[in-house]
């Protein structure tokens, strides 16, 4: 395809919108003919953000067209999906989603979208795992010795997280359906300030992201039990996964993915899932996501719609083994 010599970034007045843009379209009669609009459900400056602005622009390049991130943080994304929901399915909104998209329906009481049927999947980008970390204090060293401790201490230990509903919440809860454990659940707003009260000894555990970690890790603050992906992380290839530690069958990982409203014209949808594959092989693309320690995927919009129908089906299991209520 065709593409235009020049392209340049145009901001916009609002500080948290950005507009990626490539002047001129390709003559084109039908779709896209004006610019498309991706919603971010986080704040400027998180990968959600990045990965949303890096996909833009490159969408922005291959459609000539451009293309703007807006971002509306809160509510774990709910607002940001909410706003895609009621979009028109012309493919001029996106929504640049995560693993909130499947687990807010069972956490959140205003939620009441369903994650398959309410929208059109266009692409699964990357799977994100985390790692489960213990603060300086806590007197164990791998996954065995961690939960002979959580089996015979009188007080749960404590997990901290980056919020309900967030990865680390949803990791540790599977880890307590698999293992029968009791752990005490620790919300905070957001990753930054759970890290500080962990490395502090206020809470005993917790599964952030990789990058949230290997700083702290490595400069012996904190200690890597486990990932909780299938495979090992290239980012802390010593470490060994759950799975391996003496869980067999463990496999948890945020992800990041890209949707549109529901009833979506196929024609439309097929189009831009097709540019998003081609866009996820490109190497600079796939280089930025693995700097994040996140695993490139690029999958179409069919496979998409299988993967979130298991995402969701499975933290169903997980929320109601674990009593997890809306709302807590």
């Amino acid at each position: 395809m065709k593409k235009h010599p020049t392209r340049r970034a145009v901001l916009s007045l609002p500080l948290a919108t950005t507009a990626l843009y490539l002047p001129g379209a390709f003559g084109r009669s039908n779709y896209p003919n004006k610019p498309i609009k991706i919603l971010v459900g986080f704040a400027p400056g998180g990968f959600t953000d990045v990965a949303a602005r890096l996909i833009g622009q490159k969408l922005a390049d291959s459609l000539g067209q451009p293309v703007v991130v807006e971002n509306r943080p809160g509510a774990n994304g709910l607002i940001a999906s909410d706003a895609t929901a009621k979009s028109p399915p012309d493919g001029y909104t996106l929504f640049m989603s995560s693993l909130g998209l499947t687990t807010n329906p069972l956490l959140q009481e205003r939620a009441t979208y369903d994650p398959v049927k309410g929208f059109t999947p266009i692409s699964l980008l990357a799977m994100v795992p985390n790692v489960l970390v213990a603060g300086p204090s806590v007197p164990a060293n791998n996954l065995k010795e961690l939960l002979a401790l959580a089996r015979t201490r009188k007080q749960p230990l404590t997990q901290a997280s980056a919020g309900n509903g967030s990865p680390g919440h949803l990791s540790a809860a599977l880890l307590q359906v698999m293992t029968q454990i009791r752990l005490d659940h620790v919300p905070y707003r957001g990753s930054g300030p759970a890290m500080t009260d962990l490395i502090g000894g206020h809470v005993d555990i917790s599964f952030p992201t990789i990058p949230t970690a290997l700083l702290q890790v490595r400069a012996g603050k904190l200690k890597a039990i486990a990932v909780t992906s299938a495979k090992r992380s290239p980012m802390m290839p010593d470490v060994p996964t759950i799975a391996e530690a003496g869980v067999p069958g463990y496999d948890m990982g945020g992800w990041y993915g890209l949707v549109a409203p529901p009833a979506m014209p196929k024609e439309i949808a097929d189009t831009l899932s097709a540019e998003v594959v081609k866009i996820m092989k490109m190497p600079d693309v796939r280089e930025r996501f693995l700097a994040e320690a996140s695993e490139p995927v690029g999958s179409d919009g069919v496979e998409m719609t299988a993967f979130l129908a298991r995402d969701f089906n499975r933290w169903k299991q997980v929320v109601q083994a674990a009593n997890i209520k809306p709302g807590t």
